[in-house]
């Protein structure tokens, strides 16, 4: 662990849940909102970069209060109620399903001199999945805290998560586990 730099994403929360069975997976990404919550809160308090990455749905400006005001409705309010960009948090909007793909994120990864992430948000079998897998062939240590990613399906966010485990190497653990600490505690803040 040695010369880490850490950062938090955090894909998809802000999300409108429309969609065949939308509904299904705004209540699953309301229960990950709460532990994304306090690693976003430990993150800000280190000093450490929280990335948000969203679909962009059309909005192109990058503006987030534009995609929340877009996204707001009885599904996505109470989530996005725990789970919004702060004023010192990065937001990217992507125009596919990899965080990677289309976006400045690998450049704002080096720019910040972090070599490991956190990924967190929905859906775990897409959108965090195809992120994992782009992180892993760009070399950064993936982190996966297990009760922070979503999918329709509990066998396809399983099966996810056993592909990351297995194929990228990362690290899978509950979102309370030692091994997150370590990695907060142990990376040099921004400022």
């Amino acid at each position: 662990m040695k010369n880490t730099r850490t950062a938090l994403i955090i894909i998809d929360m802000i999300n409108n849940f429309d969609f065949p069975q939308g509904s299904v997976l705004a209540a699953k990404a309301l229960k990950i909102s709460q532990p994304i919550k306090k690693l976003k809160d430990q993150f800000s308090k280190m000093k450490l970069p929280v990335i948000f990455i969203n679909d962009h749905y059309n909005l192109w400006q990058a503006d987030y209060q534009k995609i929340i005001q877009y996204c707001s409705n009885q599904y996505s309010n109470p989530i996005m109620n725990k789970v919004l960009p702060g004023e010192d948090d990065y937001f990217l909007i992507k125009p596919k399903h990899s965080a990677f793909y289309g976006t400045a994120l690998n450049t704002l990864l080096h720019q910040l001199n972090v070599n490991t992430l956190l990924l967190t948000g929905i859906a775990g079998n897409i959108c965090v999945l195809f992120t994992a897998n782009d992180a892993y062939m760009r070399e950064f240590e993936l982190l996966i805290p297990s009760d922070c990613l979503a999918s329709v399906s509990e066998d396809d966010n399983q099966y996810a998560l056993t592909m990351m485990k297995n194929v990228l190497k990362a690290k899978i653990e509950p979102s309370n586990h030692e091994i997150y600490q370590d990695y907060i505690m142990n990376s040099p803040s921004t400022s």
